[in-house]
């Protein structure tokens, strides 16, 4: 693979660190979710910014509750050595109902380093 050309994965070569926080997220475990990123790590969703493992806990808490949703991992692909996109169809009682979302992220010393969630 070319590090400038993409490559679609399965959700099961997703890298671990991946998989576990995307698990942990679907079970509402923030303690779990947590241990996924580094401690300067920076989630954007939304149009909010989250920088720290603390404003972090924070937005996974709040998730948890906001809204009741079911979410499917529908598509993965890797575009280098440490930026992979994670494909998502949720379906809840958020405005809309139903999106399917881009989550996008940069992995630093096997941890997420920085998460963007997007259309």
């Amino acid at each position: 693979m070319h590090d400038n050309q993409p490559r679609t994965s399965t959700p099961d070569t997703l890298p671990e660190v991946i998989t576990r926080y995307l698990t942990a997220h679907r079970a509402h475990d923030t303690a779990s979710a947590i241990t996924a990123f580094t401690r300067e790590a920076t989630v954007i969703d939304d149009g909010n910014t989250y920088e720290g493992t603390e404003a972090i806990r924070e937005w996974l808490d709040r998730s948890a509750t906001e809204f009741t949703y079911t979410i499917h991992l529908t598509g993965a692909q890797q575009t280098d050595a440490t930026h992979y996109i994670a494909t998502h169809h949720l379906e809840g009682n958020f405005p809309g109902g139903t999106i399917d979302l881009r989550y996008r992220f940069t992995l630093r010393d096997g941890l997420i380093e920085r998460l963007v969630i997007e259309p």
